[in-house]
């Protein structure tokens, strides 16, 4: 049983009170933090953020599960080693760290990248699977047309050689602009920081700028909108328990997906925790945590 915590929603703490644990996967250290005992929920981030993202969430199920949230190879305090990124070298990485952790009968929490990772995974490694929570998270192939005009735009020169160089490697504007933009509340310097200090270089911004390329915009690259595809009809007819947490009005999950998700995801939970773009744990990460607790109390 997890024990539900009591703070209010103005309380966003910028803290990161864990102990960092590394692991040794493929050759390269990937960071984590490990709380609680328990069954394992596995929190999963996306572009460009890290296991931060879960800091004030995950006191909310860590009294009554082992809650274990790691940065995605080349992100956060993981290594950077040589390799493309993007989807398939990140979930090389990550089906290994699974695997050498041990991890059995896991609740997916997923968000953006993590989610098409995570999602992934579930489908590949049914039996293993307890339960999945998702916000902000790929569903279905994402459209060009549902994209607001400013954001269409940079995301399509993102996805281009040259433009995603300047924009990402060179002006890190995924980190120093995207990133609050999608956020409501004013992210702190602390907070800021924090987010930017994986990728002080050049150089160390390649894993940011592999992903958007990868996002299969339309169904494209077709490859990765087959695995998505997959995925989707497993979940439209599995009976596990699923939870979809949305804001308003959202980015990925709007009103139109919501109501999609509603109608063809089984046994889904649908929870509106308020206003919010894209990294909703950075707005109400309290209503999320109190929400992933009472519905993990029921599975």
């Amino acid at each position: 049983m997890v024990t539900i915590a009591r703070t209010t929603e103005n309380e966003i703490s910028p803290d990161f009170p864990y102990e960092s644990r590394f692991i040794d996967i493929k050759g390269s250290k990937m960071h984590y933090i490990d709380e609680g005992e328990g069954d394992p929920i596995l929190f999963l981030h996306g572009n460009p953020t890290s296991s931060y993202l879960w800091r004030n969430i995950i006191p909310y199920l860590s009294g009554g599960a082992r809650c274990i949230a790691p940065d995605l190879i080349g992100m956060g305090k993981s290594d950077r080693p040589d390799l493309a990124y993007g989807f398939y070298d990140t979930y090389a990485y990550l089906d290994a760290f699974i695997g050498e952790l041990g991890l059995k009968n896991i609740t997916l929490v997923v968000h953006d990248w993590g989610s098409g990772l995570g999602f992934h995974y579930a489908n590949l490694h049914r039996e293993n699977i307890k339960a999945i929570a998702f916000m902000e998270a790929m569903y279905d192939w994402p459209k060009w047309s549902n994209l607001p005009l400013p954001l269409r735009i940079s995301f399509k020169m993102m996805r281009t050689p040259f433009f995603s160089w300047l924009m990402i490697n060179v002006a890190n504007l995924f980190v120093n602009q995207m990133l609050p933009k999608m956020i409501v509340r004013k992210l702190s310097k602390e907070e800021l920081e924090v987010y930017a200090r994986p990728y002080p270089t050049i150089g160390s911004r390649k894993p940011i700028r592999a992903w958007p390329k990868d996002v299969p915009m339309d169904g494209k690259p077709e490859d990765i909108g087959k695995i998505l595809k997959s995925y989707q009809d497993w979940l439209k007819v599995t009976e596990i328990p699923k939870l979809c947490l949305y804001a308003t009005p959202g980015l990925i999950i709007n009103k139109d997906a919501v109501e999609w998700i509603r109608n063809n995801f089984p046994n889904t939970k649908m929870v509106n925790v308020g206003e919010g773009l894209h990294y909703i744990q950075e707005d109400h990460p309290h209503k999320i945590g109190a929400e992933l607790a009472e519905w993990y109390n029921d599975i």
